[in-house]
């Protein structure tokens, strides 16, 4: 744990936790691993996290796999424990997209599933000990040559903002995809500017079409931000809260950690709840054609 590393101050071991494994182009440095956060912050975005890339496909691969396995495996008898616990799954999720989801389409339903699930599991990874991956790295860094503690890896692929905001401009996209096939170019245009203030003044609707652009764009493009950054802000705080709980005595870090791990059970599973039910209410939203 924290204590056991004596030269390492609390402000650098939170730092350490908090930072990515970074690959990218340096302004000065070319082609880099980043060494220290500030390496990786003058990158900007010519880098990649690795850190977020692996742990992020890798569970997304878990997610497939088991799912696939126990799909081949099912039996029409009395279900094994795994296969009623997925089952139990697809209806819950099931269950929520046919009440909320008023359109057609074959893909919403997966959509919410895969989504659940795969944001579940990374959210998940915030509940293994904070120093056990990150140690384990450091130390396969050690037998390759590099420094350490110039070995940086983050577990948890939700407290990164790229990949929080990359699923959600990504559901951004199919609101677009949806609302233009749902209600066609010019719906989806005349939406954006004949909404919320409408006239019978032929002039009148013309003036007022720049207002209601305004306003219904910023209304758009907040839903993938807000969506990508609610995600990111919960699981980053409760990810620092057990980095902290890690600078305690070990005495405190057992009667802490279990009750704060305890209640972030229920803030995982709310926040990839959360994802999935306004990925569904958007899309449902994009898909009527009411208007």
């Amino acid at each position: 744990m924290a204590e056991a590393n004596a030269e390492i101050t609390s402000n650098e071991y939170i730092n350490h936790h908090l930072t990515n494994w970074t690959f990218g182009n340096h302004p000065t440095e070319g082609w880099i691993v980043a060494e220290t956060k500030q390496q990786a912050s003058e990158m900007g975005f010519n880098a990649i996290h690795l850190d977020s890339m692996l742990w992020s496909i890798g569970l997304g691969v878990l997610f497939c796999a088991i799912f696939y396995m126990v799909a081949k495996r099912a039996t029409s008898g009395v279900p094994g424990k795994m296969q009623a616990f997925i089952e139990m799954i697809v209806e819950f999720v099931d269950s929520n997209v046919r009440d909320s989801y008023h359109g057609t389409s074959k893909v919403i339903a997966p959509l919410a599933l895969t989504i659940f699930v795969w944001i579940f599991l990374m959210n998940f990874m915030d509940l293994l000990p904070v120093d056990y991956l990150p140690v384990i790295a450091q130390k396969i860094g050690g037998l390759l040559g590099h420094n350490p503690h110039h070995v940086y890896m983050k577990v948890v692929p939700s407290t990164d903002p790229n990949v929080t905001l990359g699923m959600s401009f990504s559901v951004f996209a199919l609101i677009i995809f949806y609302s233009i096939k749902e209600k066609g170019f010019g719906g989806f245009i005349g939406e954006l500017t004949l909404h919320p203030f409408s006239a019978k003044n032929p002039i009148a609707k013309i003036l007022l079409i720049p207002v209601n652009f305004i306003l219904e764009f910023v209304t758009l493009i907040a839903k993938p931000i807000s969506l990508g950054l609610r995600l990111f802000g919960n699981m980053y705080a409760g990810e620092l809260i057990f980095v902290l709980i890690a600078l305690m005595p070990f005495y405190l870090q057992f009667l802490l950690s279990v009750p704060w791990a305890i209640f972030h059970i229920l803030v995982i599973t709310l926040q990839a709840f959360i994802f999935m039910m306004l990925t569904i209410i958007y899309l449902s939203l994009a898909s009527q054609t009411d208007h």
